[in-house]
């Protein structure tokens, strides 16, 4: 039998009388990596407070693992893990030196903790590091962060943005351990602006828009129901083509969808593969490829999905 990490019931939460989280039902079982994406306003910030018991909520609760958010706060707090995007340690002491001072402010006994912290700020990349922290980059603060909230070995880890502002090889490094954590059981809620990173790591994935989920699933399961694997690209040089290109291709009866983005960008979602491709070349929608800074067929991402549900890209 599964057994649920988190359920919640009705969960609400308003502001002014504009209801930020509308009476959600979310469940995510243990061992599960699930990835809450949704647009800036959409409610996965105040979602991810309430489940962390930083906010009550209005009307509704949630459980983690059985205990309630708006009654068994501290027993929760010792269960959970939470790595914010705002820095949470000290920068006068070092990396090691805060993995055991918040590992003592949760009971835990130095000597254990003096292995622990090695242990995970080796996997991180951060166990040569001897000096202050105040002299990290932006990437080691962000790795230190997470250090910290799994030296206090949490049954549930909230990462808020956990790879934001790290460089390529940075990311990998905490891609791979969020992978090994996924491995070893974790349960792990993450919010993050990175749809590579949703489609990478995640066993499920919500997408919430004013305050409600719209769609979920494993990142196949939702590009194969929500999106088309025809995708047509079509980057112009002027601005001023996009609109006339945009009319002219939706009369085509094959034709699903036609997505804006930016000034330039334009992609056509059409059914019937590389046929109906050859077709819109036949159809003269596009009259003078000089007009065009690129054009290419590709198969549908995570991204695609969330245009196809929002209308807008999740940075929006």
């Amino acid at each position: 039998m599964i057994e649920l990490a988190i359920e919640t019931s009705n969960l609400t939460k308003i502001y002014d009388d504009i209801v930020v989280v509308d009476h959600l039902e979310v469940n995510v079982n243990r061992g599960e990596l699930v990835s809450i994406l949704g647009p800036n306003g959409a409610g996965k910030t105040t979602l991810i407070k309430m489940l962390t018991t930083i906010l009550k909520p209005d009307e509704g609760t949630a459980l983690i693992y059985g205990k309630d958010i708006s009654n068994d706060t501290s027993t929760i707090k010792s269960m959970i893990g939470t790595v914010p995007q705002d820095y949470v340690f000290y920068e006068e002491l070092t990396a090691h030196e805060n993995l055991v001072f918040f590992g003592t402010m949760h009971g835990f006994s130095k000597n254990v903790l003096n292995l622990e912290a090695q242990k995970i700020l080796e996997k991180l990349g951060l166990g040569n590091r001897k000096d202050k922290t105040k002299n990290f980059s932006g990437g080691m603060k962000r790795r230190l962060n997470i250090a910290i909230a799994l030296v206090m070995k949490p049954d549930v880890l909230f990462l808020d943005e956990p790879t934001a502002g790290l460089d390529p090889q940075a990311k990998h490094v905490v891609w791979d351990y969020i992978k090994e954590l996924r491995k070893d059981g974790k349960t792990i809620v993450l919010t993050t602006h990175d749809m590579y990173e949703a489609e990478k790591l995640s066993d499920r994935v919500l997408i919430i828009d004013s305050g409600t989920i719209i769609a979920e699933g494993t990142p196949e399961t939702l590009k194969e129901e929500y999106s088309d694997k025809n995708i047509l690209e079509v980057v112009f040089i002027q601005k001023e083509k996009v609109k006339g290109f945009k009319e002219s291709i939706e009369r085509l009866d094959f034709i699903k969808q036609v997505l804006i983005e930016g000034e330039t960008k334009v992609n056509v979602y059409f059914d019937g593969g590389i046929i109906n491709f050859i077709k819109i070349l036949q159809e003269e929608v596009i009259n003078d490829v000089t007009e065009l800074e690129s054009i290419s067929l590709r198969q549908t991402t995570l991204e695609d999905v969330f245009l196809h549900l929002t209308g807008r890209r999740l940075r929006e």
